[in-house]
């Protein structure tokens, strides 16, 4: 199997019924984090990470996510020059330059159900290769990007690996959490994976962040899972049935601050701190507050 991670499948055709009914007009994923959508930071760290191929998961209406990244802005840059914008201009060329390399795709999914239902219907362009999954509501802000640290590990195992951050015993219960052996410094040999439990039920404080390796065998195991009540497929019970089957999962902890947007108030949080540790805009961000 080969160790070289080079196609990253991003499921972007979720509901965002918590952002209704503003998500009807933009899509969550194009929302603006200060200065760029939440989706783009999730593509950095994928190019920064070794990824030269995205492919979205999403209804066909979301195309324009796809224009977004590729389509050429030639009127807008003629008239950025014709105004001496030149450093608007600049920003715009930066931009196109981050992206000419890497080719984006786009698999139709007319329903959302289920975030194991969506990688799924990548399986043909995903191919027999090692792949990583990304959720562009979950952010990670680190010295080395995230998913890069999984895919070390997945150099090492040729195992799925699953990204993994340590939360309050408050917060337990909105997440999938873990059970595991530790077998090296922030590594992890994932023994099961309970959804969502009580804190006093939950078999550890480990919870699941939105960021994987696949391999090829997990999705024949996908294609075999039953959907839930609501009628989703979902990737964590797919992770359970290949436990189950004595199958390998490994767990990183990954090392980085974990900025989250899956609901209206986590989103405002990360906003703030990306603000106020902006190169930029920090300074100004930081005494705006320090006035209030």
């Amino acid at each position: 199997m080969d160790s070289i991670i080079k196609k990253a499948l991003i499921p972007i055709a979720g509901l965002a019924s918590r952002f209704l009914p503003a998500s009807r007009a933009v899509p969550k994923e194009l929302w603006i984090l200060v200065e760029k959508p939440m989706v783009q930071y999730v593509i950095e760290e994928a190019i920064a990470s070794g990824i030269n191929h995205i492919i979205f998961i999403a209804p066909k209406e979301k195309r324009f996510i796809v224009d977004y990244f590729k389509k050429p802005a030639k009127k807008l840059e003629k008239t950025l020059k014709e105004r001496k914008r030149d450093e608007s201009l600049l920003r715009l060329q930066k931009f196109n330059q981050l992206f000419e390399k890497t080719e984006f795709s786009l698999v139709e999914e007319k329903d959302a159900l289920g975030d194991g239902h969506a990688v799924l219907k990548a399986k043909r362009l995903a191919g027999k290769e090692p792949c990583a999954v990304l959720f562009a509501d979950d952010i990670v802000i680190s010295q080395t990007p995230a998913l890069k640290q999984l895919i070390d590990v997945f150099r090492a195992s040729q195992k799925p690996v699953i990204a993994l951050k340590r939360v309050g015993g408050e917060k337990i219960s909105s997440y999938g959490i873990i059970g595991a052996e530790k077998i090296a410094n922030r590594i992890f040999k994932i023994k099961e994976i309970v959804e969502k439990p009580s804190q006093d039920r939950a078999p550890s404080d480990i919870a699941i962040v939105g960021k994987y390796i696949l391999t090829p065998e997990v999705f024949e195991f996908l294609a075999k899972t039953s959907p839930n009540k609501k009628g989703e497929i979902i990737l964590a019970d797919a992770f359970s049935q290949m436990l189950r089957a004595g199958k390998t999962i490994y767990g990183n902890e990954i090392d980085g601050k974990w900025l989250e947007c899956g609901d209206i108030a986590s989103y405002l949080k990360s906003n703030i701190y990306l603000a106020l540790n902006h190169p930029r805009f920090g300074p100004e961000i930081n005494k705006f507050i320090r006035e209030l």
